[in-house]
């Protein structure tokens, strides 16, 4: 770590000593891009062309203040072209190098919007809300009605080719393992912290989805099953501007979201920063029927309950940039949150002999706290080193997460006839965890010529954890601490990564070529246990990708990739937690990393229609099981190792213009998941099922202000380790309306409009039976106001790709 923080300091000392030079090159033609309000255009892709043939001579981007330079020219004429999204590609010139005019700066260079006109009416065009470019699917969130008022993790669950569990781990077209990054970002965080952290992220605030099946060495390699970067939107405009936003709904409880973006750009300062909070009141209801069979006796249990969570969750960010001239930018960004939730679960267990039969019953109330803040500190620097695209980025980042829980269990016991048979069982569970997260890293691009570049660059991060399990009984109206279930575990993770990245395009091939090595070194430590369990592993992570273009409509493609998972902190800590008497997970110290090869091969038809093969191989699948106990009566939830997942897919993607005003985008998946294991539970196992994934968006524009969005999704029966899950559909539908010059917007939206989405699953292994349904509130009614205001200038704003993003994603969130 300390090598990694040495060379960005030196790297960012001789980067801003050599920018300050000047340079004595002859042979130079420079400029200035402006929009039609002659407000400067940056980050504009300019290109020199030779006159005699148009072949391209050198490419730059401009400067903050709408600059550009092209050195070290040879004589010659030459024309210059600029290209800006949503802006007329412009051609001008000629203009000509000589040993007269060596040094020459062009008059100033004005674009217009690519806006075109039919009679009256102005067409303008407008990001679809699911696009594919390259390897990658992306869906438009913000110009989706539906989004509105939708937390993050709503919106992932009607992703194209997305699915999430019960327990909510997210498989992309049948292969669990994805990782995800928010403005590519690792978070860092195990499966239940992740999601809560999703259910808490304000749908209004996201810009984009990115779904990527093979990652470029480029990204960390954690992801088997591939990785999502959510996007988060920010302010494009010069001088003082924002948004306001504000929401409610109701499904059964009530619902409500605010916040506010603001941002101010002066000539050398960038300040930012925004608010979100959310309140809700929601339910879930779970029932589990099982039975268990020991020494020839049979017991079967029927549960029922329901869980009702009251949610406060503030997030913020804040942030400024200074440029040190036009190559130069350090900035520093804060962010955090500080959630808070009350949980009151009440359970009811029906035990008998036979079903139907009612022998005891259990009643269970139990009464959570919990809150969960965290705060994170980023440290950039950027450095653009010439006019070619040669660049430099590093990041410092500084972490930290408190979580504490407390959940009270009250048991109360009865016969058959209702009558308390005993005294009630009460026990409680506090679990504070404390978590930080120190990470570096240094990427360098250098492009030997605008059709080739490399990427390299190096990355650093160190985590420790600290988690005090403490379990309690209450005996004598005093709380005792119960030494046999309590138990502290310590965790600390070292990953030293470095990779490169060769990028390079030919006439119609376009290959990209990449390697990450990556050092790791743990140590889990069951203090109460005295065990200690030590890893120290070297993987090297190769990865290929190849697009050929066969003519002007179609095209193919091919990638491959090697992936690792690491087992979650949490995942690892070997206390009990209880959902109930008979219900409770358990952590499992001795999990191990688990690694998966990647192919995929594409055709593309006229860069709207998609075909998608692939076939993926895990091995040491870490999988979430549902075990019975037969002597204790209980079920597990538990992670362990299987030996090996393959699944081989097919998708195909297609969007449909039906009229001018109705569009569609469709997306369906076939996979066939396997997993086995040659000794589980002291036999084999096998469990592998065909399964069928559809999703259909269709947006209707009523007229210039107003739109309508319609969604359904569709998934069969698929396999989850040693459970298989029921189909699960759902439809959505939602109408915005803009006014006041599309400076606010209203938008009504109604997620799973029919009530249907509910989680049902069942066990996979021959000698377990238990069915386990989970219904959420889904069916949600939504109104969301947002007003943009300020000024109105375009400007570019830096994406951050801070380097502790990784690690965040492995720390539990508790939004």
């Amino acid at each position: 770590m300390k090598k990694i923080i040495t060379l960005m300091f030196l790297c960012f000392l001789r980067i801003t000593l050599v920018n300050g030079q000047t340079t004595g090159e002859k042979g130079q033609i420079a400029g200035h891009v402006a929009d039609e309000k002659h407000l400067p255009v940056m980050y504009g892709a300019v290109s020199l062309l030779s006159a005699a043939d148009s072949i391209q001579v050198k490419s730059a981007i401009t400067t903050e203040k709408g600059e550009f330079k092209f050195l070290n020219l040879l004589p010659g004429t030459y024309f210059i072209t600029v290209e800006w999204v949503g802006y007329e590609k412009k051609l001008n010139g000629p203009f000509t190098i000589s040993a007269e005019q060596q040094l020459l700066n062009v008059p100033q260079i004005v674009i217009l919007p690519d806006t075109k006109q039919l009679h009256t009416v102005n067409i303008i065009g407008q990001k679809p809300l699911i696009e594919r470019k390259s390897n990658v699917l992306i869906m438009n969130v913000a110009n989706s009605t539906l989004a509105a008022g939708s937390t993050a993790l709503e919106i992932l669950s009607k992703a194209p080719g997305l699915s999430i569990d019960n327990e909510g781990n997210i498989s992309l077209r049948g292969k669990p393992g994805v990782n995800v990054m928010i403005d590519g970002k690792l978070t860092y965080l195990s499966t239940t912290q992740l999601t809560n952290l999703l259910r808490t992220t304000d749908g209004n605030a996201i810009q984009t989805i990115e779904l990527m099946t093979n990652p470029s060495a480029k990204y960390d390699a954690a992801g088997t099953g591939g990785m999502i970067n959510i996007k988060l939107k920010k302010n494009t405009n010069y001088g003082t501007n924002g948004t306001l936003t504000a929401g409610g709904g109701y499904g059964s409880y009530y619902k409500s979201n605010a916040g506010v973006t603001l941002n101010h750009r002066s000539k050398n300062i960038n300040l930012f920063g925004n608010y979100n909070f959310t309140g809700n009141k929601e339910y879930e209801d779970m029932n589990i029927n099982r039975s268990t069979s020991a020494f020839d006796e049979k017991t079967y249990f029927d549960q029922q309950g329901r869980d009702l969570y009251l949610r406060k969750n503030n997030s913020y960010k804040a942030g400024i940039d200074y440029y040190l001239g036009d190559k130069n930018i350090i900035g520093f960004a804060m962010s955090g949150y500080s959630n808070h939730m009350n949980a009151d679960n009440n359970i009811n267990t029906l035990i008998g002999s036979r079903p139907g039969v009612i022998d005891s019953t259990v009643t269970a109330a139990n009464l959570g706290k919990i809150k969960y803040t965290s705060q994170t500190y980023n440290l950039n620097y950027k450095a653009v080193l010439d006019t070619s695209g040669q660049e430099l980025n590093a990041d410092l980042d500084y972490s930290r997460f408190n979580n504490d829980n407390s959940v009270t269990y009250t048991n109360n016991f009865y016969n058959a006839a209702g009558v308390i048979a005993k005294a009630p069982l009460i026990f409680r569970n506090i679990t504070p965890t404390r978590v930080k997260i120190l990470a570096a890293k240094v990427d360098y691009v250098y492009p030997f010529n605008p059709k080739m570049k490399l990427e390299t660059g190096v990355k650093g991060s160190y985590v420790t954890t600290d988690n005090d399990f403490q379990s309690e009984d209450f005996t004598g109206n005093n709380w005792v601490n119960d030494p046999a279930q309590s138990n502290r575990f310590t965790y600390k993770e070292q990953v030293s990564a470095a990779y490169a990245n060769f990028h390079r395009e030919f006439k119609s091939t376009t290959i990209q070529l990449g390697l990450r090595a990556e050092l790791t070194y743990s140590e889990g430590n069951s203090v109460t246990l005295q065990n200690v369990v030590k890893r120290n592993y070297l993987d090297l992570f190769p990865n290929l990708s190849i697009q050929q273009s066969l003519s002007k409509d179609h095209e193919i493609g091919f990638s491959y990739s090697s992936r690792i998972n690491r087992p979650d902190y949490q995942s690892l800590n070997p206390f009990i937690y209880f959902s109930d008497l008979y219900t409770f997970s358990k952590g499992n110290p001795q999990l191990k990393p688990e690694y998966a090869n990647s192919f995929e091969l594409s055709y593309g038809y006229k860069k709207t229609t998609n075909v998608t093969f692939g076939y993926i191989h895990t091995k040491d699948v870490m999988t979430t099981t549902l075990l019975t106990d037969t002597v204790k009566k209980t079920l597990l939830i538990y992670e362990q190792n299987l030996a090996a997942r393959s699944t081989v897919s097919m998708n195909i993607n297609r969007p449909v213009a039906i009229t001018g005003w109705w569009n569609t985008n469709n997306d369906a998946t076939l996979y066939y998941s396997r997993f086995s294991s040659p000794d589980l539970s002291g036999a084999p196992f096998k469990n592998g099922k065909l399964t069928f994934m559809m999703n259909t968006t269709q947006t209707f524009t009523l007229n210039p202000t107003m739109n309508a969005e319609l969604s359904a999704n569709y998934q069969s029966a698929q396999v989850f380790g040693t459970y298989i899950a029921r189909p699960v559909y759902g439809v959505d539908l939602g109408i915005s309306k803009s006014f006041a010059d599309k400076k606010a917007t209203i938008k009504l939206a109604a997620s799973d409009l029919f009530n249907t989405r509910k989680i049902v699953v069942k066990s996979a292994i021959p000698l377990q039976d238990y069915n386990l349904s989970q219904k959420q509130e889904s069916r949600i009614f939504r109104l969301t106001f947002s007003y943009n205001f300020g000024s109105s200038g375009v400007k570019a704003v830096r994406e951050r790709s801070n380097s502790s993003e990784g690690e965040q994603n492995r720390v539990k969130s508790g939004n």
